[in-house]
């Protein structure tokens, strides 16, 4: 019998068990982790290895370094995993592992290492999209939110909008044309002179500016009043800062963030609300790394209670990239039956539609 026919007869059986335990690699940009977690929602540990003070110096990740990096800390990062959490693989009914979107290179070292363990110890192998990775960090976050409701995910390389119609099931309305949310905050920040990465710089500066000072352009797209643009945004930041600083005029960078900000925000809250409308949900999540924006929680918390929504915003711990949310995804898909063979492989694009 070959080893994806044992694991789905052992799929079977495991959606019988009680207490089914997952360990959960992620690994598709600049942070490895491990996480383990029980029945999907009770995280027994969640362990990462930053590697953001290695690509500070050039301005953004390095895809070939971020590679590399995750293979020396990737068995590391099990390791420490296992012993926080007091368990051993032979407690582990399967393992988890996001399988893209991502920098290839990245994503091969959690991959591989995921398949390995996960052939020696003969249970069930479960690849997770990335997205639907942060779409799970909000079952992380209150133990009573469960689909259907829609999803803002806003994170390094996407700015999307989802209905979550099933733990296993998203139907997008809302996408990234060009720059994502994430990816104009980093650029801009650059432009700013502040480090990598960019959002939470942004975030702490935009507090001492004028969100007022400066109206920069939100793009609208004809046809698709829910999809993203923040190319112009950005475009607009980077020509006002060299204009700003060739005429001397006395706009602080506190006020170009604040009011880059402000541009970001304005968009991604009037398109979660315009997509809530629309679709007929009255329960909103706002998940990814840009969630941990401060200025878009509080405008996202005024809205949607002016609106009499529900509203789930996860702790920044579980915005950011994470094994943990990739462990509760991996639940809910092994929950479904679905499990993948040991050929498994890494995908830079893939689509939500697939696992």
């Amino acid at each position: 019998m070959s080893y994806i026919e044992r694991m789905r007869e052992r799929a079977r059986d495991l959606q019988q068990k009680e207490t089914l335990r997952v360990l959960a690699l992620e690994s598709s940009c600049d942070d490895t982790a491990c996480a383990i977690v029980e029945n999907g929602r009770n995280v027994l540990t969640s362990c990462i290895h930053s590697q953001i003070m290695e690509h500070r110096r050039f301005g953004g990740v390095v895809p070939e370094i971020a590679a590399r990096m995750h293979l020396e800390s990737v068995d590391d990062v099990v390791d420490q995993a296992l012993a926080e959490a007091d368990l051993t693989l032979a407690d582990i009914d399967a393992i988890a592992v996001t399988r893209g979107p991502g920098l290839v290179g990245a994503l091969l070292a959690g991959l591989s290492c995921a398949k390995a363990l996960a052939f020696a110890r003969d249970i069930p192998l479960v690849g997770v999209h990335h997205i639907a990775g942060h779409i799970s960090a909000s079952y992380l976050a209150r133990a009573d939110w469960a689909p259907p409701f829609l999803a803002l995910v806003v994170s390094g390389g996407h700015s999307h909008l989802g209905v979550v119609e099933g733990y296993d099931q998203v139907r997008w309305i809302g996408r990234t044309r060009d720059d994502s949310a994430g990816e104009a905050f980093d650029k801009v920040a650059r432009v700013l002179d502040l480090p990598y990465p960019g959002g939470p710089q942004i975030d702490a500066l935009a507090k001492e500016g004028d969100a007022r000072a400066v109206r920069f352009p939100r793009a609208r797209i004809a046809g698709a009043p829910l999809d993203f643009s923040f190319s112009g945004l950005k475009t607009a930041v980077i020509q006002f800062v060299e204009k700003n600083v060739q005429c001397q005029a006395p706009i602080s960078r506190a006020d170009i963030a604040a009011s880059f900000q402000e541009a970001v925000v304005d968009v991604l809250s009037r398109h979660a609300m315009l997509a809530a409308k629309q679709s007929g949900m009255r329960r909103v999540a706002v998940v990814g790394g840009v969630a941990c924006n401060s200025a878009l929680r509080a405008r996202m918390r005024r809205l949607t209670r002016s609106a009499g929504m529900d509203l789930c915003i996860p702790q920044p711990l579980w915005c950011t990239d994470n094994a943990a949310m990739i462990g509760c995804a991996g639940y809910y898909a092994l929950r479904s039956g679905r499990v993948d063979n040991i050929d498994l492989n890494a995908a830079a694009v893939l689509d939500i539609a697939q696992p």
